[in-house]
């Protein structure tokens, strides 16, 4: 066992604070991660503030974890002590059936460990990246190739994976329109990712208040939703829209803006059920779904894709003592565009 600084929730709602918690000894397959940056994502919020449903506290959130290995176990054949190396949302998964088998262990059927508010296999609950260090199985480590500075790499563990697997996965690239909904810390991924494949991206976002910046990072169109004039005058135009924000949205409306055999793809993660008028999907045969993170081999191709590139995410570098004040900040969607702890400060 070892002892490490790191910053949790005490109880639901509360404030962060720095306390020390304990990593399991290195075992046979593990890689003991010295951790370098944490993103801060939205759904560290959700769960801290049982916004999802109940939680296990203490809580050390942190699911976009970028670091060198300092040690492994006498069974690790895929790292070496030196290696830049990144954890995302999970940290096992069974391993067994035909989801983990088939490389999408994000939905092992026996469910996925997740980095943290997960219990491990050992019983244990799991602590997150918000902290000095951390011991993964090597199965669910992947490498951040050298192209990527660790600070911008670290966002792409959630955020850059949560956009390209479904970008992947309903074929963006050239000759199809996609929009991206939300322009925060996963929409502009999801705007450089999709440029990069080859589609004509367009982001709808509540104003026009980062246009500049969504053009920049490789966006041809930029609207504002609290236009009414935007759905009408693009009304059937998107093969593809992946929704990034967290609130509850007018369904139909967007569902509207797609041709047919269009697919409306949710990525946020609302706290509240929505409601959905079915005749929004069956006119024009429409897709209503939803894409959680990617498997370990799919991480490892987008770390690859987005450095093969040259970029990583859009970032803002805090010190530790200000976790609670970048929450209060991502709910007013006052970043551009990811928060990322320097944990040399915690």
């Amino acid at each position: 066992m070892t002892t490490v600084a790191a910053y949790a929730a005490p109880a639901a709602k509360a404030p962060l604070e720095r306390t020390l918690i304990e990593r399991r000894a290195v075992g046979e397959h593990d890689v003991l991660i010295d951790i370098k940056y944490a993103g801060i994502c939205h759904s560290d919020i959700h769960q801290a503030r049982e916004g999802w449903g109940e939680a296990i506290f203490p809580m050390v959130p942190g699911h976009e974890i970028a670091g060198v290995v300092s040690e492994v176990g006498p069974g690790v054949t895929r790292f070496s002590v030196g290696d830049r190396v990144g954890v995302g949302c999970m940290v096992d998964s069974c391993r067994e059936c035909e989801n983990c088998t088939a490389g999408l262990e994000q939905y092992c059927l026996n469910g996925a460990v997740m980095t943290y508010n997960g219990i491990g296999r050992d019983g244990e609950p799991t602590h997150g990246g918000y902290s000095q260090k951390i011991v993964v199985d090597e199965n669910y480590v992947v490498r951040i190739p050298e192209g990527i500075a660790l600070d911008e790499a670290a966002p792409l563990l959630c955020a850059g994976i949560t956009l390209y697997s479904p970008l992947k996965h309903w074929n963006a690239g050239p000759g199809k329109k996609v929009a991206i909904v939300g322009m925060g810390g996963l929409g502009h991924m999801g705007v450089k990712i999709a440029h990069a494949l080859g589609a004509e991206v367009t982001v709808l976002s509540q104003s026009l208040r980062k246009k500049e910046d969504g053009l920049k990072l490789g966006a041809d169109h930029y609207y504002a939703t609290s236009d009414p004039a935007t759905f009408e005058q693009l009304a059937g135009t998107f093969d593809l829209i992946v929704s990034t924000v967290s609130a509850p949205l007018d369904f139909g409306a967007y569902l509207s803006l797609l041709k047919t055999d269009g697919a409306l793809v949710n990525v946020g993660a609302p706290e509240e059920p929505i409601s959905l008028n079915l005749f929004s999907v069956i006119g024009g045969r429409k897709t209503l779904a939803g894409s959680s993170i990617g498997g370990i081999a799919e991480t490892q191709e987008m770390l690859d894709f987005c450095a093969e590139r040259g970029f990583g995410a859009e970032i803002e570098v805090i010190g530790a003592d200000r976790i609670n004040e970048a929450y209060e900040r991502v709910l007013a969607s006052d970043v551009r565009y990811r928060f990322v702890i320097d944990t040399a400060t915690i």
